[in-house]
């Protein structure tokens, strides 16, 4: 392997597009509209307290109006998902058009068929370079039994070949 700068940013992407992460859509109501966007950055942070992430780009237009919630989903997606992951990427639409959803126990939008709902409130912001850190304290949580999730791996999405484990 040869090792180059990281300061190139198309050569971090790619190293980097060699880790599977999932994708989730981070929604909540904001005057009485749903809201959300697509969120590829995601994790657990804490089990004590329950603590998760997320990371909005700094160039995102959703995330100043979807901040302004009091309480947010990250909706899990599963396999078949990528639909509405594309949907809420984009800009200027709405994102909600033909989109089925549930409220969560606090009134933010639990997408129909995801993988998992975690209903969360924001904890802090923190500066992440060209992007923001998120961590939220999470207030409920489900998830769908034979779900498989909506993975992005090298640039694309993908799904699960196996249930099986390795080891």
């Amino acid at each position: 392997m040869q090792s180059v700068a990281a300061s190139d940013p198309a050569h971090f992407r790619e190293v980097l597009s060699h880790f599977a992460s999932g994708v989730v859509v981070v929604t909540a109501v904001v005057d009485g509209t749903p809201v959300g966007m697509t969120c590829q950055s995601f994790t657990s942070l804490s089990l004590d307290p329950p603590l998760v992430l997320f990371c909005p780009a700094r160039t995102s237009t959703s995330w100043p109006v979807v901040q302004r919630a009091d309480w947010f989903c990250l909706n899990v997606l599963s396999s078949e998902q990528h639909g509405l992951s594309n949907g809420f990427a984009k800009s200027g639409s709405d994102k909600f058009a033909g989109v089925s959803w549930t409220p969560t126990p606090h009134g933010a939008p639990a997408l129909d068929g995801a993988a998992a709902h975690v209903e969360v409130r924001l904890a802090h912001v923190f500066d992440g370079g060209d992007h923001h850190i998120v961590t939220c304290h999470v207030e409920s949580l489900q998830s769908a039994a034979d779900s498989e999730p909506l993975l992005y791996y090298r640039s694309g999405y993908r799904s699960l070949q196996s249930l099986s484990q390795l080891v």
